[in-house]
């Protein structure tokens, strides 16, 4: 990386402190409901809507909507949008970016409200948050299954391949299931969600930092 271009990000790097925030929801945050920041990855523009690839925005919208929460706002390369969810301030964010440089919207967002790396979850891809956090990987990561492409097929055309009915059901439900996970990391942690996510789903060495639905 290009020490111009490390420098620029380098200062958005979050420290392991209490969460304040520039927002008048964040503001009154104690150490007993600091914030969590979710954030969903994907790509912006009608070409990647309904596909496996936007995933992690669908998941964010079906959050945001169960909550009441609006994501109406432009911050940092991302839509973001606050929220109260059991006493818990929460931010939920969609980089705008391509989903390859998403950590330069995490990143910032992320120091801007002054979040610890363990009150930060990524849903999906994580490569390009992990390398704008200095490759630490302390923030949890929920990982959605989207399935594997048939046959020859290029994985990065199946990726991009918009749902069929049966499809888009089975991701729905997968997206809801995953919808309630969130509702747990804010309720219980993310180590106890993660513990009761990994038994119900009977996937093994799985961490804290690592969910999978």
């Amino acid at each position: 990386m290009p020490r111009n271009l490390w420098s620029r990000f380098a200062r958005f790097i979050p420290k392991h402190h209490i969460s304040t925030s520039k927002s008048l929801l964040f503001s009154s945050s104690t150490s007993c409901n600091t914030p969590w920041l979710f954030v969903g990855l994907g790509n912006p523009g009608e070409k990647y809507q309904c596909t496996r690839h936007n995933v992690g925005f669908d998941m964010i919208d079906m959050f945001a909507q169960s909550q009441g929460i609006s994501l109406s706002r432009n911050h940092f390369k991302a839509l973001i949008g606050e929220g109260i969810v059991e006493g818990v301030p929460v931010l939920l964010a969609k980089p705008q970016t391509y989903m390859n440089l998403s950590g330069e919207s995490v990143g910032p967002l992320a120091a801007y409200y002054k979040l610890p790396l363990n009150r930060v979850l990524v849903l999906i891809r994580v490569k390009s948050v992990i390398y704008h956090f200095r490759k630490n990987r302390e923030f949890g990561r929920l990982r959605i299954g989207i399935g594997r492409p048939p046959g020859q097929m290029d994985p990065k055309a199946f990726v991009l391949q918009k749902f069929n009915k049966t499809g888009r059901e089975r991701i729905d439900s997968a997206i809801e299931e995953g919808v309630e996970i969130l509702k747990s990391v804010i309720t219980k942690g993310l180590t106890e969600a993660a513990r009761l996510s990994n038994v119900d789903q009977k996937y093994k060495h799985l961490t804290s930092h690592d969910l999978q639905i």
